[in-house]
């Protein structure tokens, strides 16, 4: 909410100033009006959400990220420098970015030298100016160090994982913040442009597309460039000796992918066959694919550090270990599907993670039947079967620990299979369609969806959410 501003008191008749005073008094209030006016204040540390309460900051919304870094993998240090643009949403006397580790040797807001201090994962910006409502301003942060991984309180890791011949970083829910600073929060969308200088013969993969490479003593910069905008916990770069393919879907779409030769085993390379294939056909039922390329990065790490793959925008990345196939069919058409929901359609908040999961748990599903003949309704009655599903509602995890537990996953689906068999099969297959377009490129909660499917059927929908979505007690059957 704006400040708001109190009106100035009439002086008595017998102390009204000379016309002059009045005139030097009316410019500074034109001017006070002009520039937002009230008192600015400090921005929030942290945006209060229900699981990660200290994620992302309040006070300003980022457009773009530009990072121009360079990384040296025997030592494993991280350096270079984040220019951030941003609109402040309010006066601001100071305002926060996420930072886990590194050292920052200078910041800068709007070319001027700015006041910066470090509280645990918070780095306060004080300009040397107020930042007034409605303004654009860019931050320069200039930062070193070795990145460190983040640890959720499932007890996974994510951020920035050192690997033989360079490194890959993993953002969800809030491992961004280990190498680049900003709002680390799915809510505050932006565009990025990562330039990565690595030793020659190494490749830095990113988000987006390839825009270009230059070669100089000794080192190779890459830039990548996502003009489409991308939640940080969306971002990565790979850092290794790949092997990279470029091609098309039949329908178009330009893949872009990069394979570690020792996860190159015989069933993922089959399984990266099928990749045109599945993003074609998940065009066809989600609409056109949203962003302008896709593809995947398979990358190798010792056996163990991170045991997921990770649906990052455009291109997912797959950690292979070598005690299996880095990618199995399955776990590829679940990823690509995040790129309509979770990547273009991005959860408001992080307990509304089930509209990324449910979604891409159904699309699995789909593909299941139709590759290999298992119905729906079988995927559908061995997830109602498991006790795990039941341990909370998908539209209410109890701690941040749970964001990615079973029922946001497998009841989530159910969810999406309780309103196929309500709605009918048309107007399902506009919800599969419509969400994501009637979202493109923005974020979306909950409440958002359930008013969405309403507008898709005179039925009432209350009680199937009402069981489904939020109740705590499993149905007698599905």
């Amino acid at each position: 909410m704006p400040l708001r501003r109190t009106a100035p008191r009439a002086l008595p008749h017998a102390a009204r100033r000379p016309l002059s005073a009045c005139l030097a008094g009316a410019a500074l209030a034109c001017l006070l009006s002009c520039s937002g006016g009230g008192t600015p204040s400090a921005g929030a540390p942290g945006l209060g959400d229900r699981l990660f309460p200290a994620a992302g900051n309040g006070g300003y919304d980022v457009t773009h990220y530009g990072l121009d870094l360079s990384y040296d993998p025997g030592s494993g240090r991280l350096s270079g420098t984040a220019l951030i643009t941003a609109t402040a949403t309010r006066d601001l006397s100071s305002f926060d970015l996420d930072l886990a580790g590194l050292t920052v040797s200078r910041v800068g807001v709007d070319g001027r030298t700015a006041r910066a201090t470090r509280s645990g994962t918070e780095l306060t910006v004080r300009p040397a100016r107020t930042l007034r409502r409605g303004a654009r301003f860019e931050t320069t942060v200039a930062y070193a160090g070795v990145p460190r991984l983040v640890t959720d309180p499932d007890g996974s890791h994510e951020g920035w994982f050192r690997t033989d011949d360079g490194a890959l970083a993993l953002g969800e829910p809030v491992g961004s913040m280990a190498w680049f600073p900003g709002d680390d929060h799915p809510s505050d969308k932006a565009a990025f442009d990562l330039t990565m200088s690595v030793p020659d013969g190494l490749t830095a993969v990113s988000n987006g597309e390839l825009a270009g490479t230059r070669t100089a003593g000794g080192r190779t910069a890459f830039h990548w460039h996502s003009a489409a905008p991308m939640a940080t916990y969306l971002a990565t770069v790979g850092i290794g000796h790949y092997t990279v393919t470029r091609s098309r879907t039949p329908g178009g779409v330009a893949l872009y992918t990069a394979v570690d030769p020792r996860s190159d085993d015989p069933r993922t390379a089959a399984a990266l066959r099928r990749l045109p294939q599945i993003v074609d056909w998940e065009s066809g039922l989600f609409g056109s694919y949203p962003f302008g390329s896709a593809g995947a990065v398979v990358d190798h790490l010792p056996s163990g550090q991170v045991g997921y793959a990770l649906e990052t925008q455009n291109r997912p990345v797959f950690p292979g270990d070598g005690d299996g196939p880095a990618v199995a069919v399955p776990t590829l058409v679940h990823e690509l599907s995040h790129q309509w929901f979770g990547d273009s359609v991005t959860p408001s908040s992080w307990q509304d993670m089930w509209l990324n999961e449910g979604f891409a748990t159904y699309a699995t599903w789909l593909w299941e039947e139709r590759e290999d003949g298992v119905p729906v309704s079988r995927s559908a009655a061995a997830a109602f079967a498991d006790p795990a599903a039941w341990a909370f509602p998908p539209a209410a995890p109890p701690t941040a620990a749970d964001v990615s537990a079973r029922p946001v996953y497998d009841r989530g689906a159910l969810v999406l299979y309780q309103l196929h068999q309500a709605l009918g099969d048309a107007a399902f297959a506009k919800l599969l369609r419509g969400w994501p377009a009637a979202h493109f490129h923005g974020n979306a909660s909950t409440a958002d969806f359930t008013a969405y499917c309403a507008g898709l059927t005179t039925r009432d929908l209350k009680p199937l959410f009402a069981t489904w979505l939020y109740g705590t007690a499993e149905p007698a059957r599905l």
